[in-house]
């Protein structure tokens, strides 16, 4: 009886507690181990990773998007940038799960306002979007660099960040800082024709109906592209905004406000 307890223990001690039953080890250093790395802004900042809850995305309540970058890709306030945002916003246009209205784009970030029918509409036109932003985004840069081989890096940080608009306040604001972001952050004193400019080149202000002072929308420079926008569906972006008063064109937006 001792010596079946003693082979039993035996047994038992050799056992390779580090495997799983198919044989796969557990534990140590492998793929995804570990803390999760963290992203910095290009402040310093660590970037927010906090997990939050998707809200209610409706046809009624548009929503801001703010999607980051890698700072491997460089600024987004470049000719080759600018196209190939331009050609992911005709992508998710011709996909038609989301409809954008309007978008920013700042030095490694972009921002959208964007109307969906559903959270499912928003996840996965968004996801589209930002498969061929990425795709288009690193052929960019392979070409720029002269890289010998296809760029096939990280290009967007993390999933995007939605802010539900719910009210024709909060609508206004979100506007404002929209298609007016390169004020907040001086891009319209980086250089001689930027400074000339009365909107934003890298936004879609220049469609835009509701600048203070301007009876109808800017005349488009000769060879300029658009962004490819989307006319607004929702009340909240074609008639409730303008309570609050129509959009100056040097206004300089403050923080984001919540949803």
């Amino acid at each position: 009886m001792a010596a079946a307890t003693t082979k039993a223990r035996a047994r038992q001690m050799g056992l390779d507690l580090k495997r799983d039953k198919n044989g796969q080890r557990r534990g140590g250093k492998r793929k995804g181990a570990g803390r999760k790395r963290i992203h910095f802004l290009p402040s310093g900042k660590p970037l927010h990773r906090r997990v939050r809850k998707r809200p209610k995305v409706s046809s009624r309540t548009p929503v801001h998007v703010v999607l980051r970058v890698s700072e491997a890709v460089g600024r987004l306030r470049r000719r080759k940038a600018y196209h190939a945002i331009r050609l992911a916003i005709l992508t998710a246009a011709v996909l038609g799960a989301i409809r954008v209205v309007h978008v920013s784009i700042q030095g490694h970030h972009i921002h959208l306002l964007v109307e969906a029918a559903s959270e499912l509409a928003l996840a996965r036109g968004m996801k589209g979007l930002q498969v061929s932003a990425a795709r288009r985004l690193n052929a960019a840069v392979t070409v720029e660099r002269r890289l010998a081989a296809p760029r096939r890096g990280q290009v967007f940080l993390t999933r995007y960040h939605a802010a539900i608009i719910r009210t024709p306040h909060q609508a206004r604001h979100c506007l404002a800082y929209v298609l007016n972001n390169w004020r907040r952050h001086r891009e319209d004193l980086a250089g001689v024709a930027q400074r000339r400019a009365q909107v934003d080149p890298y936004a879609s202000g220049i469609g835009f109906d509701g600048w203070d002072g301007l009876a109808a929308p800017f005349t488009r420079p000769p060879g300029y592209q658009p962004l490819p926008v989307e006319a607004a569906r929702s009340w909240l972006l074609t008639d409730g905004w303008r309570r609050y008063g129509p959009i100056g064109l040097r206004e300089v937006p403050g923080p984001t406000e919540r949803s």
